[in-house]
Parts: C-alpha cells; sequence; structure tokens
C-alpha cells in the first residue's frame, strides 16, 4: 500500500510540473506573428510568424480598415515566402512564413491576418507612416535576456500603455539569454504577444544571440534571419543585423556590435558601410542603435577601441542619439569631443538602458550626467518636426529622466536640453 501511495505521489507531482511548463511548439495555427519593415513605411509592412511543417503553403490577408465586421470581403489575400528553421534535441523543426504588403496608401490604418486553409490568426491593424512630416513617437527597450515570460513582459506592456500609438519599438539586443533557445524566443513572443503584430520591431543582435561554432566562428542564432524579415540594405554577409530605416525625417541604423567588437573582418565592412549610409542621409534625424556601449557604465567593460573607431563617424554626422544595451543599468551622458575632462558638450546623447530583471552596477560616473541601477525601464521618443524629445520611465511608469533636442540643420548638431524631473 505504501508503494502505491508513493507511486500515486509521484504521478502527481509529475502531472503538475508538466502543467506549469508552457508549450511553446509550433502548431497549425499561426504564432510569433511579428511586424518589421523591409521596404518603404509608408507604401509597405512586412509580416512574419510561424507554424508547423504541415502549413507549408501559408496566406496573408490585408484590407484597409473601415470599421465593418465583415472582414473577409473584398480582401487582398498573398502568397507567403516561407523558410524552415530546423529543430534539434531542444525543440521541433518549423516553418516561418512572411509577407510585405506593398502599394499601401500613407497614414491609413490596415486590417490584416495570417493562416492557411482553416487556420487563421485573428485580425491583427496597423498604421502606415504618413507622406509628410508629422509628430510620431517610437519604444526603446534594453536587454531583456532573462526571466522573459515572467519579469520582461510587464515592461514592454507597459510602454505600449504609455504610448500605444508607438510607431516602432526598438530593441538594442540580448533579448534572450541563451542563443538558439526556442523556449527563450517562445518567451519573448508570449512577452511581446499582440503588440508585435501591431507595432513593427526594430532588433539588433546582442552577445546573447550568437555562439560559436566548432570552428570557433561566430553565428548568429538562427532564429533571428527567420523570424525578423529586415531591410536587405546592410554590408554584404550582414544584411541580418546590419540595416538602416527611414521613417518620415529619421533615419534608424542597426549595427552589430557583437562583429564590431570581435571580427575585425566584419567591423572594417560596417565601419565603410555606416559611412556611407551617414554621408548619404538625407533626414533631419538620426539613431544608430546596436548593443555594446561605446560608452560604459562599468570600468571593466570598456569598449575602447569600438569607440576610438566609430565615435568620429557619430560626430562628423551629427548623430542624435546612440541607444545602446548590454550594462543592465541606465546612463546617459552626451558627447564630450575635448574629452572626458573637456566641459563643452554637444554631439550625440549616449543612453544605456535595460527592460529585463538582469542587474549590474554603475562604478564608472566619469561620462554619465544620470545613472541608475536595480531598476527595470522603457523609453519613449517622441518627434515633431525640429523637436525631439527623450523620456525614460521607471516600470512602474514613473517618469526618470527626460531631456530635449532641438535641430534646425542635419549639418550640425542639436541644441541639448535637460529636462531632468530630479532636477526641477
Amino acid at each position: 500500500m505504501n508503494k502505491i501511495k508513493i507511486y500515486i505521489c509521484l504521478l502527481l507531482m509529475a502531472t503538475s510540473w508538466k502543467a506549469t511548463a508552457q508549450d511553446f511548439s509550433p502548431k497549425v495555427f499561426p504564432d510569433r506573428v511579428i511586424l518589421t519593415w523591409s521596404g518603404n513605411p509608408s507604401t509597405s509592412q512586412t509580416v512574419t510568424w510561424r507554424t508547423d511543417t504541415t502549413i507549408k503553403a501559408a496566406k496573408a490577408q490585408i484590407k484597409a480598415e473601415d470599421s465593418s465586421p465583415e472582414l473577409e470581403t473584398a480582401v487582398a489575400t498573398l502568397d507567403a515566402g516561407t523558410q524552415t528553421l530546423s529543430g534539434g534535441q531542444n525543440y521541433a523543426t518549423a516553418n516561418y512564413h512572411h509577407v510585405t504588403f506593398k502599394d499601401l496608401k500613407p497614414n491609413t490604418v490596415y486590417a490584416y491576418r495570417v493562416g492557411a486553409g482553416e487556420y487563421w490568426s485573428e485580425w491583427f491593424q496597423f498604421t502606415t507612416a504618413p507622406a509628410q512630416p508629422a509628430p510620431f513617437s517610437f519604444i526603446y527597450l534594453g536587454d531583456a535576456q532573462n526571466d522573459i515570460r515572467s519579469k520582461w513582459s510587464r515592461v514592454i506592456r507597459k510602454a505600449f500603455s504609455h504610448q500605444p500609438d508607438a510607431r516602432f519599438i526598438i530593441h538594442t539586443g540580448d533579448l534572450i539569454n541563451r542563443s538558439n533557445n526556442d523556449k527563450e524566443w517562445g518567451e519573448w513572443h508570449y512577452g511581446g504577444g499582440f503588440i508585435n503584430g501591431m507595432i513593427p520591431s526594430i532588433p539588433s543582435p546582442g552577445n546573447h544571440e550568437y555562439i560559436r561554432n566548432d570552428q570557433k566562428q561566430l553565428i548568429l542564432d538562427p532564429h533571428w534571419g527567420v523570424q525578423y524579415t529586415l531591410p536587405d540594405n546592410g554590408p554584404k554577409g550582414l544584411e541580418k543585423s546590419v540595416f538602416y530605416i527611414d521613417y518620415q525625417d529619421l533615419r534608424v541604423i542597426s549595427l552589430d556590435s557583437q562583429l564590431i567588437t570581435l571580427d575585425e573582418t566584419a567591423e572594417k565592412l560596417q565601419y565603410e558601410w555606416l559611412e556611407k549610409v551617414l554621408k548619404e542621409n538625407k533626414n533631419l534625424w538620426t539613431v544608430v542603435t546596436f548593443h555594446h556601449p561605446i560608452y560604459s557604465t562599468s570600468k571593466s567593460r570598456d569598449n575602447k577601441e569600438f569607440r576610438e573607431r566609430f565615435k568620429p563617424l557619430f560626430d562628423r554626422y551629427h548623430v542624435d542619439l546612440v541607444l545602446q544595451g548590454h550594462d543592465h543599468t541606465y546612463s546617459r551622458g552626451q558627447n564630450l569631443p575635448r574629452g572626458l575632462s573637456g566641459r563643452d558638450v554637444s554631439g550625440p546623447v549616449y543612453l544605456v538602458s535595460v527592460s529585463g530583471p538582469k542587474m549590474y552596477k554603475v562604478d564608472g560616473k566619469k561620462w554619465m550626467n544620470v545613472s541608475l541601477e536595480n531598476t527595470q525601464l522603457f523609453q519613449l521618443i517622441h518627434i515633431d518636426g525640429q523637436d525631439l524629445k527623450f523620456e525614460a520611465y521607471k516600470a512602474s511608469g514613473e517618469l526618470f529622466d527626460a531631456f530635449s533636442l532641438k535641430k534646425t540643420n542635419r549639418d550640425q548638431a542639436a541644441a541639448f536640453k535637460d529636462l531632468n524631473p530630479a532636477e526641477k
């Protein structure tokens, strides 16, 4: 009898464990629906999603939103491109599908869904960019990385509740903790949920999206290229992680800092490409985003060679914001052209932030005007013509830091004004 009781207890424990482990395996219904751009944000929109391998001919449907429940009528139906991500010991093989909606009307709300046969997603909405300059906002999130489903999800959702009409979300790397871990990617997509299907993402990879193969070569997580359909305008061979997007009068440039810091050939390719992209830039505002800070909050994590190589480009072409992650703290400081002891400030504002729960200490405050430890944050950036406003919020929704920039000429640095609420 005692043996039977023990067996029943063990069975109940095993059943309980299974009930608490979330199933992120692919199925016939679409999941991990996410918007990105591979073309002009005013006239196109790209969507990518996942299914199991039984879905081989997926489709997407779209129509201009008219608020009618008759969504299935008068829709345009497009065939999806499909890529297979081979599984292994840790996860199942899955198909990733993508469609780029083209010839859209600027500043228009569209409804769309994705699927095949009887298996369709819900209807999502997105809004194309205006053809003419108009005020807009976007979200900037530092590393998610750890306890993504449990502790990061509330941060992206709080950011969305603060700015539900945000036009895109910048992620500055280390979106997950272990490269090629499908469960962690499942948590990341779960955390973003329907937000990812409504607001386009602009992701840059971090060191945790990389792993070295048997030949000690750096390999980008294979999930990256199939789940993010991005512009094909980066350096040859680095298009999946290095690219730029023009949204109205703003150019957002994504670099792959893991390769900059560890691969000399890739560093040279990115430098030459970046100089060309900055030189040809006709937009008033420029944001550069990548993972490893060129000014670190930690003495032991200084990226001196990266800074000495790329900082002159940021200065020469009047980059306005440099958005970074990696250091798991918050810090904000302005460019110091005469060295760290100089008094006159100008040029880019350098930001480091963290949205996930993993935290580090700040032990190098020389370059920072504002810093914060042990706090999950999200940031909102608002652009209205010649005015830019930056706001950093704690996960609670409390405003922590703010500043503004005014810029009348793309060939000059923006004028900076500190709006830090702690100093009011």
